[in-house]
């Protein structure tokens, strides 16, 4: 089975197509500025350069009819017909309480979808739109929804629930939920099997680090509590997110800015490592800032490490121990700097780096603790593409 999945943005397309009897990639590709000018889709087959096409692109409904003509383009293309295409999975960023796993799109679906974009309003929206396109441009071919809080929902009451009145949880499910459920997944489950174990005897922590970050714990093959809650910016620091802060911190900023749409920017777009570097949102740019003496950027570089050292030895607490800590994502799979400082000074939970696994690893699945260390050190390239695929596949040939 061929399966096509979909990454839908406000104003971007991600998509792969996977062949299923072995999980190859066939192709990929990104629609880009849809509804803004200068539009255009950047087109790759499995080890050919890439096709870039520039045109007007006015809505989702028109990307994804580019999307399927360069599939079946002569030059470009890897498909004869679409009805070699057996079905389409969609990211979904958010699924409420009530999804808690991924489901065949029906039009209840649908209206979940909807009524969780209250908790959603910047991506709900965008992965409706995929959806509904998809319907319209090949109707009767399953779509499948795959939830990005659904691997989360196995956290407990005492780790999810914030210490506000409980009636704002039980009107207005005000909650923690947290988000890369997808990328947690599949990395924690990769990790077992690297590890020739079973899920379900491992104590794991999964960091996945990026422009956008959680960190969560796995214990023995579930959730148990991750550190992104309702919104996408608590936790760690991040790319321009803050991160864990206090909230009369929220408070003073309201009184002092009397705006709530200009709060909402300083905490989601100038915080982070762009708001205490002052240089860029990208690690990269402040990591070489900070080789060069920048003080802000060896600040900005050492709060993100910091804190994501704090998150590693409370979920060990949380889950009694921990066998693994798993890095991934763009930060967590490239940066062998951060990696060493975030489990510098954990080597009294039995946690040793070896140096020489962790310098110039990028990318690549690898054990990169000590050989006497207690706890296996990894890194794990994500796949969450693969495991959209996988769900979809199940669901499709039930």
């Amino acid at each position: 089975m061929k399966i096509l999945v979909l990454n839908c943005g406000s104003s971007s397309l991600k998509y792969q197509l996977f062949d299923m009897t072995d999980e190859s990639v066939l192709a990929k590709g990104l629609v880009e500025r849809i509804g803004i000018q200068g539009s255009r889709i950047k087109h790759n087959r499995a080890s050919d350069e890439p096709t870039i096409r520039e045109t007007d692109i006015p809505d989702h409904t028109f990307a994804i009819k580019l999307v399927l003509e360069m599939l079946l383009d002569s030059k470009s293309g890897v498909l004869k017909s679409l009805d070699e295409l057996g079905a389409v999975g969609h990211r979904v960023v958010h699924g409420g309480e009530k999804n808690d796993r991924s489901v065949l799109v029906d039009e209840s679906v649908i209206k979940d979808i909807e009524d969780c974009t209250y908790l959603a309003p910047l991506h709900n929206p965008a992965n409706l739109m995929g959806i509904r396109a998809m319907e319209s441009a090949m109707p009767g071919v399953p779509n499948a929804a795959v939830f990005d809080t659904a691997f989360h929902q196995t956290m407990p009451p005492k780790a999810y629930l914030y210490g506000i009145p409980y009636r704002y949880y039980q009107k207005d499910k005000v909650r923690r939920y947290s988000f890369h459920g997808t990328s947690h997944a599949y990395v924690s489950s990769r990790a077992a099997v690297l590890l020739g174990k079973p899920a379900e005897s491992l104590r794991i922590i999964t960091c996945h680090l990026g422009n956008g970050s959680s960190i969560t714990a796995v214990d023995r093959g579930k959730s148990v509590d991750s550190s992104l809650g309702m919104g996408t910016t608590p936790g760690i620091l991040m790319g321009t997110r803050c991160g864990d802060v206090d909230a009369s911190v929220i408070l003073y900023l309201l009184e002092r800015e009397g705006d709530p749409k200009r709060v909402s920017d300083i905490i989601h777009k100038e915080s982070g490592l762009l708001g205490i570097s002052g240089i860029s949102s990208d690690l990269r740019d402040v990591q070489d800032a900070a080789l060069k003496g920048d003080s802000r950027a060896m600040l900005a570089s050492d709060v993100l490490c910091e804190s994501v050292k704090k998150y590693i030895a409370s979920y060990a607490a949380v889950m009694s121990g921990v066998d693994a800590i798993v890095f991934t994502a763009g930060i967590g799979e490239n940066s062998d700097y951060t990696r060493r400082e975030i489990v510098r000074g954990l080597e009294f939970m039995g946690v040793r780096i070896d140096d020489s696994k962790n310098d110039g690893l990028r990318g690549k699945e690898a054990f990169i603790n000590a050989d006497d260390s207690k706890v296996k050190i990894m890194v794990v390239p994500t796949n969450e593409e693969l495991m959209i695929a996988r769900d979809t596949m199940r669901l499709a040939g039930k």
